[in-house]
C-alpha cells in the first residue's frame, strides 16, 4: 500500500498537480469507509489507520488529507436513507469541533450523484449515489437542507478569525445546570478574537444555560453558535420543520402581532400561515355565529377555523387590498385560527411598489360575541413558510414517492381544500404545441416532471363585452373580450419537457376542483383569414436600396398559415372587390370577383402555408375599375 501511494503521489507531483504546486488538487484521500476496519480488528486496526494518516502526510504533497471514516450506504431495493437536517447540522459540528480535536473534518456528499451502468459498488448498492444531498443527484437543490447548510456555513465564517488563530479551551460545562455530560460549551479565544459553540446533547429536553453571565436556550439535541461569544447566529434545531407534524407542531417563529409576508418568507415560497387561537367561553356563545373580520394587504387568504375551510377572499389587479369577513363556527374551549395567505406574484411596476405590502397586517377581530368583541392583532401569532408537499418537494419526480397518495376514485367522494394530486401520462404524437385544460380546477400550481408550469387560477372574467371600435385612444376596457370566461384556461407545456412515457403531473389545489376532468390538449389552428386592400404597402413588398425605398416590387399579398402538422382543408370565404366584416363575418360586397371562391381552394387547399397577389389577372379580370378593391379570405386547417 505503502509503495502504491508513494507511486501516484510521485506522479501527481511530477505534473505539477496539487494546489501547493499551483495545480488544481486541493485535497487528497487516504482509506475509505475504514470504520468497518477499526470494527473488525480492534487495536490492531485502530493502528493500522494511524499508520495510513502519517505515512500519507510524511509524502509532503502541501495539501490536506481526508480519511472516510463512516458509511451509510443505499441498499439496492430499499430506501434511500432521509437524514434530517438538524441531525447533519448537530453531527457535522459535534465531529468537526469536538471528537476531531482539531483534525480537518469536512462533510461529504453535498452533491448526490449517480452510479451510471454497472458502477455501483456492492454487493446490493442502487444506483442512485444520492444520500440525501443537499443539492441532489439531478443538480436540483434540496430545501430546507441546502438553505440552512448556507446559513451554517455563513456563521461558521464569521468565527475564522478565533477558529483560525487559537485552540479551543475544551469543554466548559455549564454550571448548576443537569448532568455536565449533556451540556457544555467548546470556546476559541485568542488575539482579541472569541467564538462559542454551545451544546445540549439532551434528546428531548430543550435547556435553558449560562454562559458568561447571559442565558441561552438551547432546543434539545441541538447547538448554538456564537461567533462574538456573545450572540447566537445560528442553531442547528432551528430550522424548517421536515417532518410531517401538525401545523401546530411546526412553526417557523412565534411573536406578537403580524408580520409582513415577503419579509417573513424572502419569496422562497406564495404560501405564509398565520396561526393564532381563540378561548371562547359557554357565555361567549349565543344566537347566531360570530363574525371574523381579516384585513390583508393582498394577495388571497383562505380561513381556517379548527382545520375546516371558513371560507376565502381575493383582491384584485386594481386594488390588491381586501378584507375578509364571514361567520365561524366556533367551540367551547380553544380554537385555532390559521390564515393562508398567498402572494400572486412579486409587484414589478407602479410608484414605490418596493414599499408595497404583502399578507395578513390586519386588523383581525373576532366580532358577534357575548362579551364583546376579540381584537386579535396584537397576541402572539406562529408562522410557518410554504406548504407541507413544498418542504417534502412533491413536485420532482425524485421525491414525490415520499407521501401517501390516494387514488382518485376514493378522493373523489369528498372535495377538499390543499390537495396535492398526481398522474402520469404519455407524451401524445404529433408536433402540434400542447396546453393543461384546467378548467375544472380552482387556484393552484403545475408541475411536468419536476418543472414548473406555473400558476393556475380559474377566475372568471368581468367587464364590457359588447361592440368594439378600435378607433379612438386606447383605454383598458376598451374592446374587452371573455367576459363569463376563465382568464386563462389551458396552460403550456413545452414538448421538450416531455418523454415518451410515463410523464409525472403534479397539481397542488387550494380550492378544491375535480381533477378528473383535466386534459392536456394539443393547441392547433382551426380557422385562419387574411384581409389586404389594395396599394397597402407591406415589409415584405418594399427593398431597400441605399437610404431610399423603391417603389413597390409587386401586388399586396395576402398570406395563410396554417400551425406546424396542418395545411388548408377547405376555403369558408373568399372575395375579391368590396366585402365587409372581420374574420368569422366576412360578407360579399356590391363589387365581387365571382371565382375568387375557386381560385383561393385551387391555390391553397393542401397547403401549410400560401400566398395569394391581390391582382386583377389572379382574379380573371377587374371587377370594379376606379375603386379601391380589398381581399379578404377565411380557411379551416385541420
Amino acid at each position: 500500500m505503502q509503495g502504491f501511494t508513494k507511486k501516484i503521489v510521485q506522479m501527481m507531483k511530477s505534473e505539477r498537480l496539487f494546489a501547493s504546486q499551483g495545480g488544481p488538487i486541493v485535497l487528497s484521500q487516504i482509506e475509505n469507509e475504514c470504520g468497518s476496519e477499526v470494527k473488525e480488528f480492534g487495536a490492531a486496526g485502530e493502528a493500522y489507520i494511524n499508520w495510513a494518516a502519517k505515512m500519507a502526510v510524511g509524502l509532503n504533497t502541501g495539501v490536506p488529507w481526508a480519511m472516510a471514516y463512516v458509511v451509510k450506504g443505499l441498499v439496492s431495493g430499499g430506501r434511500p436513507p432521509h437524514l434530517s437536517f438538524r441531525d447533519n447540522l448537530f453531527e457535522y459540528l459535534f465531529h468537526s469541533l469536538v471528537i476531531s480535536d482539531n483534525i480537518f473534518c469536512f462533510g461529504l456528499e453535498y452533491h448526490g450523484g449517480t452510479n451510471f451502468a454497472r458502477t455501483a459498488g456492492g454487493p446490493f448498492i442502487t444506483t442512485s449515489y444520492d444520500y440525501d444531498a443537499p443539492i441532489d443527484e439531478y443538480g436540483l437543490i434540496r430545501q430546507p437542507k441546502y438553505g440552512h447548510l448556507k446559513q451554517l456555513h455563513r456563521a461558521i465564517k464569521l468565527c475564522e478569525r478565533a477558529l483560525v488563530s487559537s485552540n479551543p479551551t475544551g469543554y466548559c460545562h455549564f454550571t448548576r445546570e443537569l448532568s455536565a455530560s449533556l451540556l457544555a460549551a467548546h470556546v476559541f479565544s485568542g488575539k482579541g478574537t472569541c467564538a462559542a459553540f454551545l451544546y445540549n446533547y439532551h434528546f428531548s429536553s430543550s435547556k435553558r444555560v449560562t454562559f458568561r453571565n447571559e442565558q441561552y436556550d438551547l432546543p434539545a439535541w441541538s447547538i448554538s453558535i456564537l461567533p462574538d461569544c456573545k450572540n447566537v447566529v445560528f442553531n442547528t434545531a432551528k430550522t424548517y420543520d421536515e417532518d410531517l407534524y401538525s401545523l401546530e407542531d411546526s412553526p417557523t417563529m412565534t411573536v406578537n402581532g403580524l408580520l409582513e409576508q415577503v419579509n417573513v418568507t424572502r419569496d422562497s415560497s406564495d404560501y405564509l400561515w398565520y396561526m393564532t387561537s381563540v378561548v371562547v367561553s359557554q357565555s361567549d356563545i349565543h344566537g347566531q355565529d360570530p363574525e371574523l373580520l381579516v384585513q390583508s394587504s393582498g394577495h388571497a387568504v383562505h380561513v381556517f377555523l379548527n382545520g375546516q375551510l371558513s371560507g376565502s377572499a381575493y383582491g384584485s389587479r386594481e386594488d390588491r387590498r381586501f378584507t375578509f369577513k364571514g361567520p365561524v363556527k366556533l367551540r367551547i374551549g380553544v380554537n385555532r385560527i390559521a390564515l393562508l395567505s398567498i402572494a400572486v406574484g412579486l409587484p414589478n411596476v407602479g410608484p414605490r411598489f418596493e414599499t408595497w405590502s404583502t399578507g395578513v397586517l390586519g386588523p383581525v377581530i373576532l366580532q358577534g360575541l357575548h362579551s364583546g368583541k376579540k381584537d386579535l392583532t396584537w397576541q402572539k401569532w406562529s408562522y410557518e413558510i410554504g406548504l407541507k408537499g413544498e418542504r417534502m418537494n412533491l413536485a420532482s419526480p425524485t421525491r414525490v414517492s415520499s407521501a401517501d397518495w390516494v387514488e382518485i376514485s376514493l378522493a373523489a367522494q369528498r372535495t377538499q381544500p390543499l390537495t396535492w394530486y398526481k398522474a402520469y401520462f404519455d407524451a401524445p404524437g404529433g408536433v402540434e404545441p400542447l396546453a393543461l385544460d384546467m378548467q375544472s380546477m380552482g387556484k393552484g400550481e403545475i408541475w411536468i416532471n419536476g418543472a414548473n408550469v406555473g400558476r393556475y387560477w380559474t377566475n372568471y372574467a368581468k367587464g364590457n363585452c359588447g361592440p368594439c371600435s378600435y378607433q379612438g385612444t386606447y383605454r383598458p376596457a376598451k374592446c374587452q373580450h371573455g367576459c363569463g370566461s376563465p382568464t386563462q384556461r389551458w396552460y403550456h407545456v413545452p414538448r421538450t419537457w416531455l418523454k415518451p412515457r410515463q410523464n409525472l403531473m403534479v397539481i397542488f389545489e387550494e380550492l378544491g376542483g375535480d381533477a378528473s376532468k383535466i386534459s392536456l390538449v394539443k393547441r392547433s389552428v382551426a380557422r385562419i383569414c387574411s384581409d389586404v386592400y389594395e396599394d397597402h404597402p407591406t415589409t415584405d413588398n418594399w427593398t431597400l436600396d441605399g437610404e431610399s425605398y423603391n417603389e413597390p416590387v409587386d401586388h399586396v399579398k395576402a398570406h395563410l398559415q396554417c400551425g406546424i402538422g396542418q395545411s388548408v382543408s377547405s376555403i369558408q370565404f373568399a372575395s375579391f372587390g368590396t366585402p365587409s366584416g372581420t374574420c368569422g363575418s366576412f360578407l360579399k360586397g356590391t363589387c365581387h370577383a365571382k371565382d375568387s371562391h375557386t381560385i383561393l381552394e385551387n391555390m391553397c387547399i393542401g397547403k401549410q402555408r400560401c400566398s395569394v397577389s391581390m391582382s386583377n389577372m389572379n382574379f380573371g379580370g377587374n371587377p370594379c375599375p376606379n375603386i379601391l378593391k380589398r381581399l379578404s379570405i377565411e380557411a379551416i386547417c385541420s
